[in-house]
């Protein structure tokens, strides 16, 4: 794949495992020499994001007499337990990391990692920091990391099937849903959208579109919000997709992210909610040269619907005995030379918005997903609540019991808000 998490996403996203430890982190130091240990996720393929990293080594290196940079590539489905092992035991942990945005509520309250947010601020390069993307890497209103790249979702369409169709982009959700029953209706063999019950990343933006939240933060507590009104029809509204006149539940209810873009790679669905980073799958199945890509449309004509903001930080811990290198290895990495070049080898989209608008400029397929950031995105809760809440796949469950007629609306949220509301206390 062209971007390793995304979170999602589930293509990668990294919720779910943040591992929220209390001990102790050291007070660290700011020594000017010696070994810069650093922790970065291994890839399926990662050799190209490898040679981005050794080129930043030399620069880095070649400008600082008596110091190194060791990378330690860590895998994805090890880092819960990497990671904890640091947090109790500073002595054990690099000096700086990449990590997942959704893993940073449960990361922060450890105190592991420094507060970058004089630093970013002071860098030349951090005003340039898409603002909705920065939210991403706050918690309790400090910057605990510089936002590396982010993921954004947008609509894929097959160019084709609406050619032949007669069909145009839809311009509202609503115009949305009733194009994919159009297209199942004359295409049977197809879905309208491939969409899934467990692809909660697709589900957010007809959240937040019809006006709803996930949750608010009263000051003191978070309290679950997605059984209100506006959350509850945004919420069905998506739910809809996932009937037989459209993609049918027997398969859909069950489909992730991954599967809900690869049904559209494989040539089985008109219609997907995908990523930047789903773009080398669209190209390797059956739908290559035949998509085009627009901003997930909104309730008005017009209006783009608020994107969930995946992707991954690069974050110093405090434990660290060289603070300052690590904090200018990371404004290096992720400087928009490197970001521009971390683009190129592994399709992640940039975070500063010179290297968007530039990109775009020369590669009309990022302008619907920058359109999108521009637009504003949404992120989850920033608690480590969140890791509870989606490991027990209460959003998930909840959609899947709205499609499947199991229950009503209603019944559905107000259940998993009640256990929304139990993980928050």
């Amino acid at each position: 794949m062209r971007r390793a998490l995304t979170l999602g996403a589930a293509l990668f996203l990294l919720a779910g495992c943040a591992p929220v430890q209390s001990g102790p982190a050291g007070s660290g130091g700011d020594e000017k020499t010696g070994t810069v240990r650093v922790w970065l996720f291994d890839e399926a393929n990662r050799a190209p994001k490898e040679a981005v990293v050794n080129e930043a080594i030399a620069e880095f290196e070649s400008a600082r007499p008596g110091v190194e940079v060791d990378v330690q590539w860590v895998p994805v489905a090890a880092r819960a337990e990497k990671f904890t092992g640091a947090f109790n035991d500073p002595a054990s942990a690099p000096d700086l990391a990449e990590f997942g945005n959704t893993d940073l509520a449960g990361y922060a309250v450890t105190g592991a990692f420094a507060d970058l947010s004089a630093d970013l601020a002071a860098w030349p390069e951090g005003k340039d920091i898409d603002p909705s993307v920065l939210e991403t890497a706050k918690s309790g209103g400090k910057v605990y990391g510089l936002p590396w790249y982010t993921g954004i979702r947008a609509l894929y369409y097959r160019t084709d099937i609406f050619a032949e169709l007669g069909l145009r982009p839809p311009t509202t959700l609503a115009e949305l849903t009733d194009t994919a029953r159009r297209v199942r209706a004359k295409r049977p063999d197809l879905y309208g959208i491939s969409v899934g019950g467990k692809y909660t990343y697709a589900m957010l933006p007809f959240l937040w579109a019809h006006g709803g939240e996930i949750a608010e933060n009263d000051g003191t507590m978070w309290n679950a919000t997605l059984n209100a009104d506006r959350a509850k029809e945004g919420i069905t509204r998506y739910a809809e997709l996932i009937k037989d006149d459209i993609c049918p539940p027997a398969q859909c209810a069950d489909f992730t992210g991954t599967q809900s873009v690869q049904a559209f790679a494989g040539g089985k669905a008109a219609m997907t909610i995908g990523g930047d980073f789903s773009r080398k799958a669209m190209d390797q199945g059956a739908s290559k040269d035949k998509y085009a890509v627009i901003p997930l449309p909104g309730t008005e004509p017009g209006s783009v619907a608020p994107a969930f903001a995946g992707g991954n930080l690069l974050g110093v811990f405090r434990a660290s005995m060289r603070r300052g290198l690590a904090t200018e290895f990371v404004q290096l990495l992720g400087s928009a030379k490197y970001q521009e070049k971390m683009y190129r080898a592994m399709g992640n989209l940039p975070t500063l918005t010179g290297v968007q608008r530039q990109l775009a400029a020369n590669d009309p397929f990022l302008a619907p997903f920058v359109e999108t950031l521009r637009a504003g995105t949404k992120f989850v809760p920033s608690t480590p609540a969140w890791s509870t809440i989606d490991s027990q796949n209460l959003l998930p469950t909840a959609v899947q019991q709205i499609a499947t007629g199991a229950k009503e609306p209603s019944a559905a949220l107000n259940a998993a808000a009640a256990a929304m509301n139990k993980a928050f206390r």
